[in-house]
């Protein structure tokens, strides 16, 4: 279950059910990702060569079978955690791991889906897949903040109408990472292949939070999605880690 295209999702306007892409056309640029990988700095507060506290070798919440499908050469995880199976409630945390173990940065509130979490994400089911999934793409209405991974700029991410709680979904795609589940990494966000089918869902994002859950997507506050977008580096081959916290702890039980 847990692979490159790694687990299950859907989220998207009540318009798009098959994803947030929902094959909207993709009409303007794609800016490659041409910004240098950030270099070293020492921790805050120390000077170069000075012993520091290490930090953990593990993501803290995180079983072994999990931990064990995060790539060895990613050094970013946006570690996605809910309330329960049956929640739209959910963490999101940006982990970098270091030469001393992985650093954890501040807590966010999220939503994810209506109706929770699944280990088998099919269009309709309301529910946001469990896995760990590459993040290779992004995109939004609203120019380039300053993103490391390939940004496409178009009017293709729109989201009309309201959401599960009457709220307005109007903005929600103003910024959206691309989760690699059953779509081609290396396209558009908005690209409208499936490898796995039409029924397996797709246009899986991390995007802008409208308030309430979605239909399989993460969502963040507008500030917290610019700040994924900056840092997420495809030098440092991110990935997202995401489910409900009983399961990532033992997905055995």
């Amino acid at each position: 279950m847990i692979q490159r295209r790694t687990a299950v999702a859907l989220l998207a306007s009540p318009l798009l059910l098959t994803g947030c892409g929902g094959g909207a056309e993709a009409t303007e640029r794609r800016i490659p990702a041409t910004r240098p990988a950030p270099t070293a700095t020492p921790t805050p507060g120390t000077t170069p060569g000075t012993a520091v506290e290490a930090a953990p070798q593990r993501i803290p919440g995180l079983g072994p079978k999990i931990h064990a499908a995060i790539p060895d050469r990613s050094r970013q995880a946006v570690v996605v955690t809910g309330r329960g199976r049956n929640s739209p409630l959910s963490t999101v945390v940006l982990y970098e791991r270091t030469d001393t173990g992985w650093q954890a940065g501040a807590a966010w509130p999220a939503h994810n889906a209506l109706h929770g979490w699944s280990d088998h994400h099919t269009v309709g089911d309301l529910r946001s897949p469990l896995g760990v999934f590459t993040l290779s793409d992004a995109g939004g209405l609203l120019p380039d903040p300053g993103s490391r991974l390939p940004y496409h700029h178009s009017r293709g991410f729109v989201s009309p109408g309201t959401g599960f709680e009457g709220e307005p979904l109007a903005g929600s795609f103003d910024y959206v990472a691309a989760i690699d589940y059953n779509r081609k990494p290396g396209t558009s966000p908005l690209d409208w292949t499936r490898p796995l089918g039409p029924k397996r869902g797709g246009g899986v994002w991390l995007h802008v939070d409208h308030g309430g859950p979605t239909h399989a997507c993460v969502s963040v506050a507008k500030a917290h999605m610019k700040e994924l977008l900056r840092t997420l580096d495809p030098h440092r081959h991110p990935v997202v880690v995401m489910g409900y916290a009983d399961w990532l702890a033992d997905p055995a039980a």
